[in-house]
């Protein structure tokens, strides 16, 4: 029984990533198991079988690793469930709410919604960038205390299974907003026809600034309309689809942009209208900031769900 150059570079390979007190056994072990299958197979070429024999065996680093039971994984397939649904939470459901927050907050101080945008912003990167590196580190570390504790092993019952999403069929939430978006249609149109408003000399006056209808107004109009023939579609057809789900984010698109724009402008309320009923509010800045800020959160989460929905 002899072995060469590379069964020796093999062996070290494996014996210097193993506890010093196992390291001497399994390299005689290892040279002894190597040495046997290179002569059980009677080559001619003795290097050409010793490089067979030690590709079989495989990337030293996995061999140790098999005799150790050591992880070759950040996080091994018992705890990484538990981290995508971690994750998952964090980023998709605490992450946005509290950009939104601190977006929000940012308002109420009076930055603008520059100020806003760049507070939520920075949050989504910045927390977002800290919450991934801080979940899977923990989820790394507790991986390696299982490891050396024995505990692995799935503890998954049926019990963790989640309820089977009921399909959308179009019933009385898509119907509620078709009529919510008739009526808004139908009060946007009435205002500026009835002129609601009498100020405190008689004059009646619109609540919507009436230089809108010379342009931004017909849009929103169109977005609503839009809307409302794309509910009235989801309930014909008793649920989303992704083609529909693609015109209602065409629809919220052309209510929502031009709506926020002319939040940020601050155009949205007739002059003379904020100028007599000026108890409404004190700040109108962030008043009309944070209007467009929620105006835009909910179209993109409106838009999101329904194509959530409809790739079930």
């Amino acid at each position: 029984m002899s072995t060469g150059v590379l069964t020796e570079r093999y062996v070290h390979e494996v014996v210097r990533r193993l506890p010093a007190d196992q390291r001497d056994d399994m390299a005689r072990e290892l040279r002894a198991t190597i040495a046997d299958t290179i002569d059980g197979r009677g080559a001619d070429d003795h290097r050409a079988a010793e490089r067979e024999v030690l590709g079989e065996l495989g990337d030293p680093v996995r061999y140790a690793a098999r005799c150790t039971e050591r992880p070759l994984v950040l996080i091994g397939p018992d705890l990484y469930p538990a981290y995508v649904r971690v994750m998952v939470a964090l980023l998709a459901g605490v992450l946005p709410a509290l950009s939104l927050g601190l977006a929000l907050l940012e308002m109420a101080d009076g930055g603008g919604p520059g100020a806003a945008l760049r507070v939520g912003a920075g949050t989504l990167i910045g927390v977002g960038a800290q919450v991934v590196a801080a979940v899977t580190v923990v989820f790394g570390v507790t991986e390696r205390i299982r490891q050396r504790r024995g505990t692995t092993g799935d503890r998954w019952t049926p019990d963790e299974l989640p309820d089977v999403p009921r399909p959308d069929r179009g019933g009385l939430a898509a119907l509620t907003a078709v009529t919510w978006n008739v009526l808004l249609f139908a009060l946007i149109v009435w205002q500026h026809t009835a002129e609601p408003y009498r100020a405190d000399g008689g004059e009646h006056l619109e609540v919507l600034n009436p230089d809108l209808w010379e342009g931004w107004l017909w849009p929103v109009l169109a977005g609503l309309a839009g809307l409302a023939v794309v509910g009235v579609a989801r309930v014909a057809g008793q649920g989303w689809t992704v083609r529909l789900a693609g015109w209602y984010a065409l629809a919220h698109a052309v209510f929502t942009l031009p709506l926020a724009w002319v939040l940020y402008r601050q155009e949205l309320f007739n002059p003379d209208f904020l100028a007599d009923a000026t108890t409404l509010w004190e700040s109108r800045e962030s008043a009309y900031g944070g209007a467009a800020v929620i105006v835009l959160a909910i179209g993109v989460t409106s838009v999101a769900k329904a194509f959530r929905t409809a790739l079930r």
